[in-house]
């Protein structure tokens, strides 16, 4: 694998949380120590920590029943602000200043607000600080969450242009049959296009809101942008020096990342399908263009149907001939100029070929 000098590391709730739920300190300074050593060599690191729930749910003790987004908040207000004080404690042993970047799903929405974070993480990174990335559960409404922040980490790691993302989970990687089946083994390498249906199991995390379904389909997308994805388990020892130092002996699943490099706004309009305000429904000489592969634009001919209502520079989703959704792009007209256009030849196009995703 290639020398690596900018990773994003994702650790989930399992790996920070004891059995009975609360903070496990002990591995959260094993960590801290492993990320210290690695940033010291020279790597740049982004941290996405989960465990603001656990780090809450040890200091409150609410005084009637609260329903789940209630505790969520309480639990996540409080915990955040105790889970930031150690790792700041923790990482100044070191000598090392970390930040604290609390986002949101609507935070990536528009092209200004994604930059914007961008490069806020990235004058962090110019001054040797280490960002430590979160949800603010606090205020996040069920509607506009992450799935959980290996979808965070997976917008983290394309926005901030890293060589790897490191997935740091409570198992060691994606099994070829049941974990807890002692024949099954993990499967070391997956390459683009590999079918995993069989493998994956969709059960959730004991604490966190996802589980290696949606950790499998984070992996997919960042490593068709030219990402290596890599899901290892953060239980055990020095496993992040091991992942970079000693990766043939240490065990993982490693994604191995597509060939063709995808332009910064291409990764962000990846990442917004959640955001889109409108359909374009394509007729089936348009979906065959499109599923070539070839550079194409969609132009008005090519669209059969409009739903919703856009604004231009809005996220639209693609639907295919058979109504399957196939990709997003970024509008390069309102709703109601797609409309009038609708069908006809010579018009410009309604997504242009470089502000396209198509999966």
């Amino acid at each position: 694998m290639q020398q690596l000098t900018r990773i994003a590391v994702k650790v989930g709730s399992n790996v920070l949380t004891r059995r009975d739920g609360t903070l496990d300190v002990t591995r959260m300074s094993a960590l801290v120590d492993q990320i210290a050593e690695l940033h010291k060599t020279g790597v740049e690191i982004i941290l996405i920590s989960s465990g603001a729930v656990a780090s809450g749910r040890s200091e409150v003790y609410p005084t009637k029943k609260l329903d789940s987004v209630d505790q969520r908040q309480l639990f996540s207000a409080v915990g955040q602000a105790k889970l930031i004080n150690r790792y700041y404690e923790l990482f100044r042993e070191h000598g090392i200043t970390v930040g604290q970047v609390l986002t949101m799903k609507e935070n990536f929405s528009t092209r200004r607000h994604y930059l914007n974070q961008k490069n806020c993480m990235a004058v962090m990174l110019g001054n040797g600080i280490i960002p430590i990335v979160n949800e603010n559960d606090t205020v996040s409404v069920s509607e506009l969450m992450f799935t959980d922040n290996d979808e965070l980490s997976g917008l983290i790691a394309s926005m901030m242009d890293v060589q790897a993302l490191i997935i740091l989970s409570n198992i060691d990687g994606i099994y070829n049959g049941s974990p807890a089946d002692p024949a099954s083994q993990v499967i070391r390498e997956i390459g683009q296009g590999k079918d995993l249906s069989s493998y994956i199991q969709t059960s959730k995390s004991s604490f966190g809101r996802g589980g290696m379904l949606t950790k499998t389909n984070i992996a997919r997308k960042v490593a068709d942008e030219g990402i290596t994805v890599i899901i290892a388990n953060g239980k055990r020892d020095n496993i992040l020096v091991g992942l970079l130092r000693h990766p043939e002996q240490t065990l993982c699943t490693r994604f191995i990342p597509a060939d063709a490099p995808v332009s910064s706004i291409k990764k962000w309009i990846a990442h917004s399908e959640g955001f889109a305000k409108g359909e374009l429904h394509l007729d089936q000489c348009a979906t065959e263009i499109l599923g070539s592969g070839k550079a194409t634009s969609i132009l008005p001919i090519g669209i059969t149907a409009i739903s919703g209502e856009f604004e231009k520079d809005d996220i639209v989703r693609i639907i295919d001939f058979d109504g399957n959704p196939i990709g997003v792009g970024k509008a390069n007209c309102d709703s109601a100029q797609a409309r009038e256009a609708l069908g006809k030849h010579g018009k410009k196009p309604v997504v242009h070929y470089d502000y396209l995703y198509i999966e």
